[in-house]
């Protein structure tokens, strides 16, 4: 290790702080708004951000709802790409990437690092609607299992297995089960604006 390196867990949460900087930059936040919108410190914040204190799994939570978004994106913009390969990563049927939980379901991330798409695998059983989600960045949905009802803003969609919806971002969504029974879904996310550049604040 180089000396006066940071150490691995350092490194990490100073990449997880620079995507939160970088998407607050992005949704033109300052970090009075977002301490505002989270009920948050402005200073934990700021440390967060630098890297110098790790959110709990409820605060990322809460910094992930500001930022109109979620936190295992929030996690997967932070991780390194490998910029030596074209091919950035294979999924084969059966294999579990990481989970986390996402609202009324579970998520996995089909790709990771700061990508201009955020490609997911959803799955679900509830039969009710649940949290409203908004974001600035455009959607597409894949129903591969089951099916499930799509609420957009005031339009609502019964979409089966092969079915496929394309929103704009800024449209409220959410979506549960129209059989009863559970659903998996691929959701791809255009990926969050690009990182600023040195000297911003």
């Amino acid at each position: 290790m180089i000396a006066g390196a940071p150490a691995p867990d350092a490194e990490e949460n100073q990449r997880l702080g620079a995507a939160i900087r970088a998407l607050r930059h992005s949704r033109a936040m300052t970090l009075v708004q977002l301490a505002d919108a989270t009920d948050l410190s402005h200073p934990f914040l700021s440390q967060v951000e630098r890297g110098l204190a790790q959110p709990s799994l409820s605060s990322l939570r809460k910094i992930a709802v500001a930022l109109q978004t979620s936190p295992i994106e929030l996690i997967a913009a932070a991780e390194v790409p490998d910029p030596s390969v074209a091919i950035v990563e294979v999924h084969r049927r059966g294999e579990r990437p990481r989970e986390e939980s996402f609202g009324a379901g579970a998520a996995r991330m089909l790709a990771h690092g700061a990508r201009p798409l955020h490609p997911l695998e959803m799955e679900g059983e509830n039969t009710t609607p649940g949290e409203v989600f908004v974001h600035r960045e455009d959607e597409f949905v894949y129903v591969v299992d089951g099916g499930v009802h799509i609420e957009l803003g005031d339009e609502r969609l019964a979409l089966g297995v092969g079915d496929s919806v394309y929103y704009a971002g800024g449209v409220p969504h959410r979506w549960w089960s129209a059989t009863g029974g559970p659903y998996r879904l691929v959701v791809v996310k255009q990926g969050a604006a690009a990182r600023p550049t040195e000297g911003e604040t």
